[in-house]
């Protein structure tokens, strides 16, 4: 495709139409409220959540493409100057709410661009946008590919998504005398959220701006902002750290929970109180999460943290601080 048509996930001048894959903070790098370059096109779910991540945002250059749909953009060669038509394709991607990747085609071929997504075998949803895509290729190949490889590696082998939330219900349900605090982002784990309500008969408190996220995509009576209705809380990831964990358990025994896919080793603490510091490297050593749920061994240090990684997107680190029972 010819540059200066078209730009995913990328919000710098010099194109005519642009495509966002989903509102992680990773693919809204340069978009703000102040956009007025050009339409930006997304997935119905996310054009519904783009108000509340960038208030003000002038919502007339928003474009929603709905899955499984062509749709034809009349655009201009900035070489020839003469019409270009562009189809595109939203697919469900399967990653957080409103996740979609695109599928291109033109006198240029077919180009399909992920963005980030997880499509698992065995999963129906899953199966539905591989079949979307299949349809919307017919004999045709996909000349250019972008493709999310972040975990492409053959070290990463992860349980299917089902089996992980199961592991964090069964933790949480272990130790019924401890709060639970769960570091997540402003948008994605969900899933995870709504299965631990279910399993256990709970409800989830979240802060403010999250109980909207929630209630925007649907979810009215499993969330809370009243501390006194559960005790597990799904708190920001950033506000996540070690201080926190401690001064949690110096009132009550407490655990904590990261859901996330970066691989990692406990070191030691090294005082400045914040836990990706702390706890994670570079290095990646863990055992095998059995893809059925086994059992794997904990890994713990001398401060009382406990390493045991699962999955709900990748994998969970589990941090257990319950000073002198552990």
């Amino acid at each position: 495709m010819e540059k200066g048509l078209i730009s995913v996930d990328r919000w710098a001048e010099g194109s005519q139409a642009y495509f966002l894959t989903n509102l992680h903070t990773d693919h809204t790098q340069g978009l703000s409220s102040t956009w007025a370059m050009a339409p930006i096109f997304c997935s119905r779910v996310t054009a519904k959540l783009f108000p509340f991540k960038f208030p003000n945002f002038n919502l007339t250059l928003l474009r929603v493409l709905d899955l499984g749909s062509w749709h034809s953009l009349s655009l201009i060669s900035p070489s020839t100057g003469s019409k270009v038509t562009v189809q595109v394709m939203a697919i469900d991607a399967y990653h957080c709410p409103g996740a979609v990747m695109f599928l291109f085609r033109g006198e240029f071929g077919c180009m399909l661009n992920t963005g980030d997504f997880r499509w698992e075998k065995n999963c129906e949803r899953a199966k539905l946008a591989k079949e979307m895509l299949l349809n919307a290729l017919k004999d045709d190949a996909v000349d250019v590919l972008y493709l999310d490889n972040t975990y492409c590696n053959p070290t990463f082998q992860f349980p299917p998504r089902e089996v992980a939330v199961k592991q964090v219900a069964d933790i949480i349900s272990s130790y019924p005398d401890h709060d639970i605090v769960i570091g997540i982002d402003t948008l994605g784990k969900e899933d995870l959220l709504l299965h631990i309500s279910n399993a256990l008969n709970v409800k989830i408190w979240v802060w403010p701006e999250r109980l909207q996220t929630m209630h925007l995509l649907g979810f009215h009576d499993i969330f809370t902002t009243d501390t006194s209705l559960t005790r597990v809380r799904a708190i920001p990831r950033y506000s996540f750290s070690i201080n926190t964990l401690e001064g949690l358990n110096r009132m009550h025994p407490t655990i904590g929970i990261i859901p996330s896919g970066l691989p990692w080793v406990v070191k030691p603490f090294e005082g400045n109180g914040k836990l990706f510091d702390s706890l994670l490297t570079s290095g990646y050593n863990r055992s095998k999460v059995s893809s059925k749920g086994g059992k794997q061994n904990d890994k713990r240090n001398g401060d009382g943290l406990v390493e045991m990684p699962s999955a709900t997107y990748i994998n969970i680190a589990v941090l257990l601080k319950i000073g002198k029972s552990i």
